[in-house]
């Protein structure tokens, strides 16, 4: 990991459809929660992401923020308006296919799920206008494809960038149980998604804005944030809280949120650790729920009314 950017030669974007390789950058992922970055906050010290390297936790003068909601931080949440034909949006799949993240609890590398939940978000974004919305699949080892990501994000001049990701727990929280006769780990101690942004992004109040409103989306849902990111057993994984309605925390020094130079969010999804919460995650339903509070959120940040269903 020591040459960040020798042999990170990054594919031309190109317009493409859902599930095809023609529209994949070459990108990063997860599940390796080695893969450091990109790594959902949550990982860092994973025994499936031992190799994960994100940055450490926000400063002290952050962390006073951790209970406050954003009229606390006098910031103005007003979307932009955008045509959904001309914004791009650059959707981050988490880890790659050589640092997979973390391992869920039946032993499946966090990639996948990030993947297939990614691909969907996408289909579903792209039916409802937004063409230009394109999967970031990086390739190679965890921190350099970190890297890889930002600099394919800034070349193409992306309007917003959204990474998708599953959650896991430190080593210290993971229990031994077995599956399908393999030695395998879980922790159903937590649960729930969360959404991370970084003050040290170019433009955080609107990646707070995008950010608040893929968290409320999802509570609409019926879904439950992660509260464990508060907690001291996180250790160097414990971030500021900064709505403690919706679950939006910060998260200064990850590389993918700070080093964007558009507003940047990164959505856990769920947690793969906990044997419950991941086959729900694995479910059609889920994704489709999830992918559903994403496209609302982009439509609601881009100013657009809500769709016109027709008399019930």
């Amino acid at each position: 990991m020591s040459c960040i950017f020798c042999a990170s030669v990054l594919l031309p974007i190109e317009p493409g459809t859902a599930g095809s390789s023609s529209h994949l950058f070459k990108g990063s992922s997860k599940h390796d929660k080695s893969s450091s970055h990109d790594a959902s906050p949550k990982q860092a010290s994973s025994k499936h992401a031992r190799s994960a390297t994100r940055d450490v936790a926000p400063s002290s003068q952050h962390v006073k923020l951790a209970a406050l909601g954003p009229a606390n931080l006098n910031l103005k949440l007003t979307p932009p308006s955008c045509d959904p034909a001309k914004f791009r949006i650059a959707l981050d799949v988490g880890h790659t296919a050589e640092s997979e993240g973390a391992s869920s609890a039946r032993n499946v590398p966090e990639f996948a799920f990030n993947l297939r939940l990614a691909r969907q978000i996408e289909e579903k974004l792209k039916a409802e206008g937004f063409s230009e919305t394109r999967l970031l699949v990086t390739a190679g080892k965890a921190k350099p494809s970190l890297f890889k990501r930002v600099t394919a994000a800034n070349d193409w001049h992306a309007n917003l960038f959204l990474s998708i990701h599953h959650d896991s727990v430190p080593d210290s929280m993971l229990e031994k149980w077995e599956f399908e006769g393999k030695k395998s780990y879980f922790s159903d101690r937590f649960s729930g998604y969360s959404v991370f942004v970084s003050h040290n992004n170019s433009d955080f109040n609107t990646s707070l804005a995008f950010a608040e409103l893929v968290a409320k989306e999802m509570r609409g849902q019926g879904l439950q944030f992660a509260q464990q990111y508060t907690l001291p057993i996180m250790g160097r994984n414990q971030h500021p809280l900064l709505n403690k309605e919706t679950g939006v925390y910060s998260y200064d020094k990850l590389v993918v949120l700070k080093s964007t130079q558009m507003p940047a969010v990164l959505l856990e999804a769920g947690s793969i650790i906990n044997r419950d919460e991941e086959l729900k995650m694995d479910s059609p339903e889920r994704r489709d729920v999830i992918s559903s509070a994403v496209l609302a959120a982009t439509r609601n940040f881009c100013g657009l009314p809500e769709p016109f269903l027709g008399p019930l």
